[in-house]
């Protein structure tokens, strides 16, 4: 990454969101449906996974996400009714998979702070042809994991960001044990929900130590570590990039001790580099969004909580859908708004992120999902 920064055509950018937003407006106002068109973007990106965020609040105030002195007591969530409904979020992704959808995860704030979320769980299930997964912080997974499987959920992921528990109590920030995380982790396994995924975000002088202890620990498990560079999410995390712990570095670390080997990746737009320990333990990854932007393979698009479309982690604003939801729309005319989104999509914020990027008034993480 260059030391120079560089200065962002923001006048270019916002020409392009004027013109997406324009697209937006005549694609739902249109009578016509997309007739199962399955659009790519500007840069030849089909559209193929959804996350769905499912609320903004979340039981830890994890210091890259979420900082207590920003998501206090005092600050404004959003109330139920701006939340879509399950049977809302249920129609969106039918439509979502009619244009290519395959892989749709759940995600937040934490999604188990959602009351009765098997029953959108069971709602999405029934769609054919998708990977239903979730994303938690593993708190309440010990009590829901078998609930959820039973309602249909193929796997889940889990934040744990070290083993040591005075580490792990100091990146959650309200003094959570990280034993009731390997209890729910434990518990997600049993009830079937398998390959689990461990992501952990690593600061600087926060828990880079806890690498080679997480690669140690769930070595031979059938769990796979993935190991995320810690990124400017959001406007309020005070990131900088002194903090983050290149993947290259990761790699390094756990090679010296454990010995490993680089493997294909599963999928076209996989993010996580693949690693597997070359005595046939396992295997675990990267995802280095700051060193090593995999912008070009991005096949992502994101639903908020209370039903906006944004094309990117990184992006300041998103597309009111939920109008749409609960208008006098017909799901054709939803699908071609979403399509007239998508073909407009030139989003690539890893590739250009500089000093000046980074101040951007970017959309929270805790909002607009992981």
């Amino acid at each position: 990454m260059s030391s120079t920064p560089k200065i962002i055509p923001l006048a270019d950018v916002r020409t392009a969101q004027l013109s997406a937003r324009d697209a937006f407006a005549r694609a739902a106002a249109s009578g016509d449906g997309a007739h199962g068109a399955r659009p790519v973007d500007t840069r030849n990106r089909p559209l193929s996974d959804l996350r769905i965020s499912v609320t903004d609040r979340c039981n830890f105030r994890c210091v890259y996400c979420m900082p207590k002195d920003v998501f206090g007591r005092d600050y404004p969530f959003l109330p139920h009714d701006e939340l879509l409904s399950f049977e809302e979020i249920a129609r969106i992704a039918r439509i979502f998979v009619g244009l290519g959808v395959h892989k749709i995860r759940l995600t937040g704030g934490e999604p188990l702070l959602r009351k009765r979320l098997e029953h959108l769980v069971e709602l999405l299930a029934a769609i054919p042809g998708i990977d239903l997964t979730l994303t938690t912080n593993g708190a309440l997974l010990a009590r829901k994991a078998r609930a959820l499987h039973d309602a249909g959920l193929k796997r889940v992921t889990v934040s744990l960001d070290a083993l040591d528990d005075a580490t792990f109590r100091a990146m959650n920030d309200v003094d959570f044990p990280v034993a009731r995380v390997l209890e729910g982790i434990d518990a997600a396994h049993a009830a079937g929900l398998a390959p689990i995924k461990i992501n952990a975000v690593i600061k600087r002088g926060m828990n880079e130590a806890a690498v080679l202890p997480l690669a140690r620990y769930f070595k031979d498990s059938g769990h796979i570590v993935r190991f995320i560079e810690y990124m400017d999410v959001g406007h309020t995390n005070g990131w900088r990039m002194d903090d983050v712990v290149p993947a290259a570095e990761i790699i390094r670390t756990i090679d010296a001790e454990l010995p490993l080997e680089a493997i294909e990746r599963n999928y076209s737009g996989e993010v996580a580099e693949r690693w597997r320990f070359r005595d046939g333990g396992g295997e675990i990854g990267v995802i280095a969004s700051v060193t090593q932007a995999f912008c070009r393979d991005c096949t992502r698009a994101r639903l908020s909580t209370d039903g906006k479309i944004f094309t990117c982690l990184f992006a300041t604003e998103g597309y009111d859908v939920r109008a749409l939801l609960r208008g006098d729309y017909r799901d054709a005319q939803i699908e071609n708004a979403i399509a007239a989104i998508w073909r407009q999509r030139a989003d690539r914020y890893s590739e250009i992120r500089t000093a000046n990027t980074v101040r951007a008034a970017k959309v929270e993480m805790s909002y607009i999902g992981g």
